[in-house]
């Protein structure tokens, strides 16, 4: 049996206590992480901080933008991947998102539309470099990292660009700003519905779609995959496509959080995707993860850096704990037996 025959394995794994738990460790690790929180949580006039609903939104809000880059990462690393320009491809968006609302007085629509269509342009460049030249990832898209930071630059002129709201010129559309406000009643951030839809969307992707048996059946064996008729330069390249849409979406999110877009935003969250990702049992080999443990993964760091936080540990210590939580997550997927997909 070929590799490509045992697909459904792959994209839809079996059953099994031990499968079970590697599948989706990084949701048996926010479930500790959490009972942790509620039990080191302060309190304030005899409530937990931490389990104040204001609170436990604010992690999803925090990690929404990271959660958005994850999930195109984790369509990235299933093929055996990697793409590091994405954190520099969301301050390109934002940067744009800024300078055509602003700037260049462009409507809220076409404004949108031409940030995404320049992400997933930029995704495309680099997945066709990939494979039409033989490159690899991480080369590649370390080039793409510098490339997509200096137009940023170059199109901000190297500053940020403050958007502020109203009808007249140089004024960014009101409804812009509703990416900083919260839905229903007040309590929901709009960030973090965005971040979950995507995710959903990204979730049935990888589970009815042709495309995912490819994107898994490429991880899995890219040889055995070829040889069986995956179209896999054209999979790669929709697969960077995505990623760079994505990120493009989490830059856009970005600058309506804070009305601004600067040429340095997003730098380092390339990593913060990644970690996302490997706490969530995505191998780094491809072949074997899912978005639902990227979820899983992004909001354990989430919660993790909250319950840190309300406890007023030093931010260098954060940054030990959160580095070991990486390690512990990466040697479980070690320990993965080769018979749990």
């Amino acid at each position: 049996m070929t590799k490509v025959e045992a697909l459904p394995d792959l994209a839809h794994p079996g059953g099994g206590l031990l499968a079970t738990l590697f599948r989706f460790q990084s949701l048996f690790g926010l479930v500790l992480v959490f009972i942790a929180a509620v039990v080191y949580s302060p309190s304030k006039n005899g409530e937990l901080v931490f389990l104040d609903s204001g609170n436990l939104f604010n992690v999803v809000r925090s990690m929404s933008e990271i959660g958005i880059l994850a999930v195109g990462m984790t369509l990235v690393i299933l093929i055996g991947g990697i793409d590091l320009s994405v954190g520099s491809v969301l301050g390109l968006a934002s940067v744009g998102s800024a300078v055509l609302l602003t700037e260049n007085d462009l409507g809220l629509v076409p404004a949108v539309l031409t940030v995404l269509a320049i992400g997933l342009g930029f995704g495309l460049l680099q997945g066709f470099a990939i494979t039409s030249f033989g490159i690899q990832a991480f080369i590649v898209t370390l080039a793409g990292m510098q490339i997509a930071r200096g137009l940023a630059r170059i199109w901000s002129g190297g500053q940020g660009v403050s958007i502020t709201y109203g009808d007249g010129p140089g004024q960014a559309p009101e409804t812009f700003s509703l990416l900083g406000e919260r839905t229903f009643n007040g309590l929901v951030p709009i960030p973090a519905l965005i971040f979950l839809v995507v995710a959903a969307l990204a979730v049935v992707l990888l589970r009815v779609s042709a495309f995912s048996r490819h994107v898994y059946a490429i991880g899995g064996n890219e040889k055995a995959a070829r040889l069986s008729g995956v179209p896999v330069k054209r999979v790669k390249i929709i697969v960077f496509g995505l990623c760079g849409l994505l990120a493009a979406l989490a830059g856009i999110v970005h600058a309506g959080q804070l009305n601004f877009g600067g040429p340095n935003d997003g730098a380092m969250y390339e990593l913060d995707a990644i970690a996302a990702v490997v706490i969530g049992g995505t191998s780094l080999m491809g072949g074997r993860g899912s978005v639902v443990g990227t979820v899983g993964g992004a909001l354990l760091v989430g919660v993790l850096r909250n319950i840190l936080g309300l406890n007023n540990v030093d931010s260098n210590v954060q940054l030990l704990v959160i580095g070991l939580v990486i390690v512990l997550a990466a040697g479980l997927q070690r320990l993965r037996p080769a018979s749990v997909s």
